[in-house]
């Protein structure tokens, strides 16, 4: 089940021209910038409350990423939600109906298990899901 919002995941044309609103103008705390080499993404993650913000640069113009900014522009990609146990976490919303990008979970930034929902299962969001590693 759902513990909290882990992150917001908001596609950007470039991180370094992106930070500055989320650092200097809101206040955030700025966790650094990861390459997460197979999805094909530069992550900063920006910590606000319980909760972060999570810029996404394409690293790839066949990146995820960077298909979506084609057909969206930048702006809102996903949310995240943080679960206890993701490979569970899965297997029920299997039971539930659910379409599911990820039938088994995959490496994400800062060391996560993740997992994505499929908009059109998901309220018309992409939605992932998120277990830390302790």
């Amino acid at each position: 089940m759902v513990k909290k919002i882990n992150h917001i995941g908001i596609a950007v044309h470039s991180i370094e021209e992106s930070a500055s609103l989320y650092r200097d103008v809101y206040g955030m705390h700025d966790e650094g910038i990861e390459v997460v080499e197979e999805q094909k993404v530069k992550v900063a993650f920006f910590a606000v409350g319980e909760s972060r913000i999570e810029l996404l640069e394409p690293t790839s113009e066949d990146s995820p990423v960077a298909k979506f900014i084609a057909k969206n522009g930048p702006g809102v990609h996903h949310i995240a939600y943080e679960v206890e146990d993701v490979c569970a976490e899965i297997e029920r919303l299997k039971g539930e109906g659910i379409r599911l990008i990820d039938d088994v979970p995959r490496c994400g930034a800062h060391h996560t298990q993740i997992a994505f929902l499929h908009p059109k299962s998901s309220g018309g969001v992409l939605t992932e899901m998120c277990q830390m590693q302790h």
